[in-house]
C-alpha cells in the first residue's frame, strides 16, 4: 500500500500532469466562454438576419421523439468559433518559429550518433546517451 501511495504521488508530482491540468483547467474556462459568446452574442446576431433568435428552440417531433437540431447548431457554431480562435492564436506563433528557424541558419545543431541514432550536438566529442566517442564533426566550428 505505501509503495502504491509513492507511485502515485510520484505520478501526481511530475511536471507534465500538473501543466495538462492547468491545460485542461483553462481550455474548461475558454470553452464556457465561447459557450457564452456563442449563446449570448453571436446566437442573437445570426438569428437576427435569419429570423430566429434562439437556435436552441428549434426542434421537431418523430414519433414522440424531440430532435432538437437548434442545440446541435448552438454547439456547432461554438466548436468552428474555438477552432477559429485556436487558428488564429497558432498562426502568429508559427510564423514566429518559421522567422526565428530561418535567422538560425539552415544548419542543423544536432547529429545524429552513429551508435544509438541519438540525436546529440554538433561539437560533441561523446553521445550522452551511449557513451560512444564519435568524434567531432566537420560542420562545428569554433563558437
Amino acid at each position: 500500500m505505501r509503495r502504491m501511495l509513492t507511485e502515485f504521488w510520484e505520478f501526481v508530482s511530475q511536471g507534465n500532469l500538473v501543466a495538462f491540468a492547468v491545460a485542461v483547467v483553462i481550455g474548461s474556462a475558454f470553452s464556457a466562454l465561447v459557450s457564452s459568446l456563442v449563446r449570448n452574442l453571436m446566437t442573437p446576431l445570426i438569428g437576427a438576419l435569419g429570423g430566429q433568435p434562439d437556435f436552441s428552440a428549434l426542434a421537431f417531433t418523430i414519433n414522440d421523439s424531440r430532435i432538437r437540431y437548434g442545440e446541435f447548431a448552438n454547439a456547432l457554431l461554438s466548436f468552428l468559433i474555438v477552432v477559429l480562435a485556436l487558428f488564429l492564436s497558432v498562426r502568429p506563433f508559427n510564423a514566429f518559429l518559421a522567422r526565428v528557424e530561418k535567422q538560425a541558419g539552415p544548419a542543423s545543431r544536432t547529429r545524429p550518433c552513429p551508435e544509438c541514432l541519438t540525436d546529440m550536438p554538433v561539437a560533441a566529442r561523446r553521445c550522452a546517451f551511449c557513451t560512444a566517442e564519435v568524434g567531432v564533426a566537420e560542420e562545428a566550428g569554433p563558437e
